[in-house]
């Protein structure tokens, strides 16, 4: 246990730090927004980039990994998004948020340092994995239900070619196409090019927890209630047993991962909050203030789930 709460007690760590140096006035909450957007147009892309291009395509694209993945985040998807509608009588954007709370993970800057410390031989890979199912799928899912909820719920031409271009845009994505090129020819990258990726690299892990840390300071929070509790419970509860239901079936019929470790990865990553964005692109339909208490929760309740989880699969420091 004591080599569980290393792991995750470092990660959390790091998360506090970000959010007292905002409480102390260290930083301001707009000085860490540039932190943030280096994070994510730099620093995540490189992890990325390098994950997948110094990986075969086989295990960039592990077809049982991708369909489990897929279909965990997509029922919980559904599942969140119909409780929120019919269960507790919200509105049609409140629910996408909802669901999108239940199923979407911070995959990049939570679960990929918990993978990194705890399974460090396969941490790209499955951060390549989930990136590719979060960035293709799950965020153009999010922004269609939620402009459909916004409008007279129809998707103009206009509205689909312009979400189209924000997820070609996404620096995720161009990493991932850009490293699967690179996977594809079998190229060594001249080290004039890998070692300035190799610094951007190293840099995610410590600035991105920093920079969810100070976020969570500065999100305007409420008091927990029920509606707030089943998002937390189904991100970080019934998201990984969810997920560990789909692998044992896609195994028993012949489609599994054919990777013991990537699975424990996988676990360990769908157990994380949900990604970092979740505020930031709910407050744009009008849905910061549960989505940020939500954020806020299982942030703080993650610790205890996660820690719980690396004790139950027997994970260690590395």
């Amino acid at each position: 246990m004591l080599n569980v709460l290393t792991i995750s007690g470092t990660i959390f760590a790091l998360i506090a730090a970000g959010y007292f140096a905002v409480v102390r006035n260290v930083f301001a909450v707009p000085e860490l927004r540039v932190l943030g957007k280096y994070v994510i147009n730099f620093a995540v892309p490189a992890l990325i980039f390098r994950a997948v291009s110094s990986r075969s395509p086989a295990e960039v694209l592990n077809a049982g990994y991708l369909t489990a993945f897929l279909i965990t985040s997509l029922i919980l998807f559904f599942f969140g998004y119909h409780l929120a509608k019919r269960g507790f009588r919200m509105s049609r954007a409140e629910s996408t948020f909802h669901g999108m709370g239940m199923s979407c993970s911070n995959s990049g800057l939570i679960g990929y340092p918990i993978v990194l410390m705890a399974l460090p031989s396969i941490a790209g890979t499955a951060l390549a994995l989930n990136m590719i199912v979060e960035t293709l799928v799950m965020i153009p899912l999010v922004l269609v239900m939620a402009e459909r909820a916004s409008g007279d719920g129809r998707i103009s031409r206009k509205m689909r070619r312009e979400i189209a271009i924000k997820v070609l845009r996404n620096p995720f994505i161009i990493a991932i196409v850009l490293g699967v090129a690179i996977s594809l020819s079998g190229w060594q990258l001249p080290e004039i090019i890998a070692k300035p990726i190799g610094l951007l690299t190293s840099s995610s892990v410590a600035v991105s927890l920093i920079v969810i840390g100070g976020t969570l300071a500065g999100l305007p929070l409420g008091a927990v209630n029920l509606k707030i509790a089943a998002v937390v419970f189904g991100k970080l509860i019934l998201m990984p047993a969810l997920f560990a239901i789909c692998l044992a079936v896609l195994t028993a019929l012949g489609l599994g991962t054919g990777n013991p470790v990537l699975e424990t990865a996988g676990l360990l990553m769908v157990a994380t909050p949900a990604m970092s964005i979740y505020p930031i692109l709910a407050q744009s339909y009008g849905q910061e203030n549960t989505a940020a208490l939500a954020m806020f929760a299982m942030t703080i309740v993650s610790f205890f789930t996660l820690s719980a989880l690396m004790w139950f699969l027997q994970i260690g420091a590395s």
